[in-house]
């Protein structure tokens, strides 16, 4: 796994723990609510239908408990899930904090990113888009000189259209053919389903 992939992990796992303790008890205490219910109403089934002979009884007594452990199951499974929703929702906004910052580790960030589309792309003459705040330092960077293109790492890139992205650059050949979109929301959900095994494994083992 890649160093920017381990640090989505990272950030997901700062965030999700604290949660993980209280929605996984509020869960078990459903649990138990259910169980409990079920009981009871088997009990009174039972009870109820005894004149009809205990196989019959005995019958719909499991088949209650047996829903029962369906739907306390169901209810652990949702409550798992809502942890991993909220650590990745958590892991969004923080990743909208530091991308919007134009911090030094951002910007080393959105480099390797646009390295690697552009390794995956080939070729020297390329299209690049940035969100908005991205696009727009290139282009204070390249007022001066009166371009829209620029030069990183031996590729000459055109500056196209802003996206709607909350960081990371979709790159395209010159004419437009072929693009490798390599956003952060790209990247996430590319490895979300490894990213869920993770959490899910550290979260719930």
């Amino acid at each position: 796994m890649s160093s920017g992939t381990s640090k989505i992990v990272e950030s997901i796992m700062s965030v999700a723990q604290e949660k993980a303790d209280l929605i996984i008890q509020d869960a078990n205490a459903e649990v138990s609510q259910i169980n409990a219910k079920a009981e009871k109403t088997a009990e009174a089934e039972k009870t109820k239908i005894l004149e009809n002979g205990k196989k019959q009884s005995d019958m719909r007594y499991q088949q209650i408990i047996s829903e029962a452990k369906m739907n306390a199951r169901r209810a652990e499974l949702d409550a798992k899930e809502d942890v991993i929703d909220a650590a990745f929702n958590q892991a969004i906004g923080e990743l909208k904090v530091k991308a919007s910052s134009g911090d030094d580790e951002y910007k080393e960030s959105l480099s390797k990113m646009i390295k690697e589309a552009a390794d995956e792309l080939g070729g020297n003459d390329l299209i690049i888009q940035l969100n908005e705040a991205d696009t727009q330092t290139i282009k204070n960077d390249l007022s001066s000189q009166g371009s829209d293109s620029f030069e990183l790492g031996g590729i000459n890139f055109t500056l196209g259209e802003p996206i709607d992205a909350i960081g990371g650059a979709v790159l395209k050949t010159a004419n437009g053919d072929i693009e490798v979109n390599n956003t952060i929301e790209a990247r996430l959900e590319r490895f979300k389903s490894i990213l869920r095994s993770e959490v899910a494994e550290i979260l719930f083992k």
